[in-house]
């Protein structure tokens, strides 16, 4: 049987909706406040049981809280997922047609890149091939900003990627519409969209989980198949041997 829902869980979820998605420290303060501001039960190590109990009442209406990992510092964040939704159906209210397909192709160009990152030079060329309605540049910028405003892509350097909301919301619909190329995190077992590749058996590691796992280790090797991780490993003891030997 599940779990009561308290005032405390109801208010929890309601700012986690409002929120879009929280950041995993965040998550456990608000798990504080809401506790004892309604008078319930709190305990610091007991977030994951209070998020389970609202997803066993969250379960009849196809919806969920899901915890994912930001590809750029491992932190773990907290997102409310419809699982009814399939694709970009969530998006749908909020942008017109010709915005959803320029995020599509966007995110075609961030999946099937090397590194999990699409140049604004390479997505606002897609603005005029449109089959909607054709966009001009300057639109397209409008538009790439309200996704990272909205959190569906992060931007750095004129570099765009999956915003980490976006990866925790849509990683059923990326799974199955990119089954050649989408995968997990052989540490974390999250969606891995900046990742970087085993070059003998094929698994793929997000750049913090890589630099957690071989942490100390002077010669890395596949968490799956033992054989030497080839990828250059920032943050490292191999990584700084060979930033040493590029000197």
């Amino acid at each position: 049987m599940a779990a009561q829902m308290t005032d405390a869980h109801r208010r929890f979820l309601q700012a986690l909706m409002s929120n879009g998605i929280t950041e995993g420290s965040e998550a456990k303060k608000l798990h504080q406040h809401c506790c004892e501001t309604d008078k319930v039960y709190y305990a610091h190590d007991k977030l994951d049981d209070f998020i389970s109990t609202i997803n066993s009442h969250l379960q009849p209406l196809f919806m969920q809280i899901r915890k994912g990992i930001s590809e750029d510092d491992g932190r773990a964040h907290y997102a409310v997922v419809n699982l009814a939704e399939t694709e970009v159906t969530k998006m749908a209210s909020d942008y017109t047609e010709s915005e959803l397909e320029l995020f599509r192709k966007t995110m075609d160009l961030i999946i099937l890149s090397e590194n999990g990152f699409a140049s604004s030079t390479d997505i606002l060329n897609l603005a005029d091939q449109l089959k909607t309605k054709k966009m001009k540049k300057k639109e397209a910028e409008q538009v790439l900003k309200v996704f990272v405003e909205d959190k569906w892509l992060s931007e750095k350097n004129g570099e765009y990627t999956l915003h980490t909301r976006c990866i925790i919301e849509m990683e059923q619909y990326i799974l199955s519409n990119y089954q050649d190329v989408a995968r997990k995190c052989n540490i974390c077992h999250s969606l891995a969209i900046q990742s970087q590749g085993c070059e003998s058996c094929g698994i793929g590691m997000h750049l913090p989980c890589v630099r957690k796992y071989f942490r100390g280790q002077t010669e890395p090797r596949c968490p799956e198949c033992n054989e030497f991780w080839s990828c250059d490993t920032p943050g490292t003891k191999q990584g700084v041997s060979r930033m040493g030997s590029q000197t």
